[in-house]
């Protein structure tokens, strides 16, 4: 594999899409060989962030991967996902055979960091914001209050909080034309109000505002953000003292050095859920570590990932310092995503001022938003929210009740995932009882069990 530690020289980037050319993308889907998952196949001419990008595409695509196996030594790559639709059936749209290659045959966003609290960026459509700020009870409800009384309007935006520390990047318009706003007076107008809102009189770490570039995958946005932020380190004693008694939810990672073979092996093991491996890989993608071999497993519902990895420079893990830092920022990111609260479903007309609404109600019945996603679909509004009380304790059920009546109970409605979680444990242990061919192959050459 090509070394990638300082950017590539013209003559390197013209070699690497000659080699695309001359071996494109092979993705084959097998529908027989596992009984509860379809096998999907991809082997590629390797370059930085290939894996990233096919583990991104079958997570946007809402696939479930139930295990992985990654081999990247050389300059060619060969990863087999076994994976399942949303419902856990095998999959039979050839969509993703095109999104796949198509991802594969283009060239790799490069990383831009941002160190702005506030950052906008206008593409084709819209326009993004990125804030990053302390969360606290009523801080979206300030947030989209202040969005909509300067005339923008909120089609689509991802939540997160963790560690104290809420990021969200935010997709508006123009209220008036429902295209991207461009003006900068009106721009800037909209930093400084925001940072004002997110800096409060409390957080001392976001008084800093910037226009972003690029256009980076949301998901993989808000990783980065929050962990420039430094979010996988606790802002003060109380809430480290919180986090002692929930240990048994926390993720366990290892981070070890194979000296025989050079390589770190990180090993993870968690709750399954979805979207899981692309946070991982997503991490140690952006940490500028490239991935050369491993496995993914989930046993009912726990998860085990294993990873054989390297610098850029492909020398392993060098201090504990690093290593420490390693095993802090995967925790963080798995922990990030996961889900705290009561899930709210939203499904109605989307009009200016909605999230505005929404929010303020939710804050005026004492509900605080641990994590929400908002997307547009044509003309309806799609938005989850996970909601908890002003203590982080569980939602009262007159307190829902209330919330339904005043928003319309039609529109807004309350999801129990428990019963999917426990049918879908039956069928990742039924699945797991099959030990495939590309495991066995990996076991051969030793690279699924860690170094002693």
């Amino acid at each position: 594999m090509m070394s990638c530690g300082s950017p590539p020289t013209e003559v390197e980037d013209e070699y690497e899409k000659l080699v695309i050319r001359m071996n494109p993308p092979r993705v084959t889907v097998d529908n027989t060989s596992d009984i509860a998952a379809t096998l999907v196949k991809v082997d590629s001419a390797n370059k930085f962030g290939s894996l990233l990008e096919v583990v991104q595409v079958l997570t946007d695509l809402k696939i479930t991967i139930r295990r992985a196996y990654i081999s990247s030594d050389g300059e060619w790559f060969m990863d087999v996902f076994h994976v399942v639709d949303h419902e856990g059936n095998k999959l039979s749209d050839s969509e993703v055979i095109n999104r796949i290659e198509q991802s594969l045959g283009a060239k790799a966003l490069r990383l831009q960091s941002s160190k702005s609290s506030v950052g906008i960026q206008a593409i084709a459509g819209h326009t993004s914001v990125e804030l990053i700020g302390r969360d606290r009870p009523g801080l979206l409800s300030e947030v989209f209050a202040v969005l909509t009384d300067l005339k923008c309007n909120v089609v689509a935006a991802e939540v997160w909080t963790h560690n104290s520390r809420m990021a969200s990047v935010v997709y508006v318009t123009d209220g008036a034309t429902g295209g991207p706003i461009n003006d900068s007076d009106w721009l800037d107008k909209i930093k400084v109000l925001l940072r004002y809102v997110l800096k409060g009189n409390r957080d001392k770490r976001s008084a800093k505002t910037a226009i972003s570039k690029g256009a980076t995958h949301k998901e993989r946005r808000l990783h980065q953000i929050m962990c420039a932020d430094r979010d996988y380190n606790s802002e003060d004693e109380s809430l480290e003292e919180e986090e002692e008694t929930s240990d048994r939810n926390k993720p366990f990672v290892t981070v070890e050095n194979c000296i025989e073979k050079e390589y770190t092996v990180v090993n993870v093991r968690c709750k399954d859920r979805p979207k899981l491996l692309f946070d991982t890989i997503c991490t140690l993608t952006d940490m500028k570590f490239v991935v050369f071999h491993g496995t993914v497993i989930t046993e009912g519902p726990e998860a085990h990932q294993e990873y054989y990895i390297r610098h850029l420079d492909e020398s392993p893990v060098s201090s504990e310092g690093e290593r420490q830092r390693l095993v802090h920022c995967l925790e963080a990111a798995i922990q990030r995503r996961n889900t705290e609260g009561l899930r709210l479903e939203l499904c109605c007309e989307d009009r200016v001022g909605l999230l505005s609404d929404v929010t303020r109600i939710f804050r005026e019945n004492g509900l605080a938003v641990s994590q929400a996603e908002v997307s547009t679909r044509g003309s309806q509004a799609m938005n989850v929210f996970y909601v908890m009380d002003a203590s982080g304790n569980p939602v009262q059920s007159h307190t829902i009740e209330a919330v339904r009546n005043e928003i319309g109970e039609r529109i807004l409605h309350v999801k129990d995932d428990s019963s999917s979680t426990s049918r879908d444990s039956g069928r990742l242990s039924f699945g797991n009882m099959i030990r495939s061919r590309s495991e066995k192959f990996l076991y051969n050459l030793g690279l699924i069990r860690s170094c002693s």
